[in-house]
């Protein structure tokens, strides 16, 4: 049938709003997703590359400008010491369950012995000497404190305020990053008995050798750090008897700080200027 003059033909258009509306939010949602995948892997490399080479060009820095400022001044001769004293000269020896920063903590500033006769002790977060461990090519200067801002951020091994200085008779206590920031400890777990581990500072070289390793402790397990180290979590593990001690410790497992990985080595020699 013909359609009547004038009589209009119905025309169904389909209405496509819903689906554009329901594309557009998909495609947000798309690029949202990966804006945020973007900036994590920024994130991501941020913290494990660029961190590191930040802290260690920093760390290395400080290694040379200690080195060379000591090459240049060194120490004056030692003053004379009392009969049956060393002219070597250990500082005091940290109490037997003296009071110390939490472990694993940053802490304030506290008082230190030092390993030097006649050496005033480091003023917070100043460098004072250098450790280095052959068997990681590590070396890297060690300040005064356990601050990650001021010390452990910068690629420092950072010294526990309140326990020895080097080469003294009680427990000369470091902490270092195991991920990130330079993370000089992070391969301490490598370490052996009787692997070398030396500390130099302006007037002396210290020379300790691996004795011990906890694989694992509690973040608060303060014994580790004490004059005579010993665990209070795992007693088995540690001293019974004052000593010359260097402590290392970090964080375990690697990019987590649930436990402590701690190694204990002990001082077998002492020498003159560079080490």
């Amino acid at each position: 049938m013909r359609a009547r003059v004038g009589q209009r033909v119905p025309v169904v258009v389909q209405s496509g709003g819903r689906s554009r509306t329901g594309a557009r939010a998909l495609w947000l949602a798309a690029e949202t997703v990966v804006t945020c995948g973007v900036l994590l892997l920024l994130l991501v490399v941020h913290q494990l590359w660029w961190t590191n080479r930040e802290a260690r060009a920093e760390a290395l820095d400080q290694v040379r400008v200690l080195e060379r400022e000591w090459d240049i001044s060194p120490p004056p001769p030692p003053a004379p010491t009392e009969e049956g004293e060393g002219a070597e000269g250990e500082g005091a020896a940290a109490e037997a369950g003296e009071e110390v920063a939490p472990f694993g903590a940053p802490s304030g500033s506290g008082a230190v012995s030092v390993g030097e006769r006649g050496a005033s002790a480091p003023a917070p977060s100043d460098a004072f000497a250098v450790l280095r461990v052959p068997r990681l090519g590590l070396t890297v200067p060690v300040a005064e404190g356990v601050s990650k801002r001021s010390v452990l951020d910068k690629g420092y091994a950072g010294h526990y305020p309140g326990t020895a200085g080097p080469g003294a008779v009680g427990n000369f206590a470091l902490a270092g990053h195991r991920n990130t920031h330079g993370e000089p400890f992070r391969y301490i777990n490598r370490l052996r008995d009787g692997d070398e581990i030396s500390v130099r500072t302006r007037a002396r070289t210290y020379v300790y050798h691996v004795d011990l390793v906890l694989a694992s402790t509690s973040p608060r397990d303060v014994g580790v750090i004490r004059a005579v180290p010993r665990s209070l979590v795992k007693p088995s593990y540690g001293y019974s008897a004052p000593g010359a001690y260097l402590t290392l410790t970090t964080c375990t497992p690697e990019f987590t700080s649930a436990y402590r990985l701690v190694v204990w080595a002990k001082l077998v020699s002492t020498a003159p200027g560079r080490g």
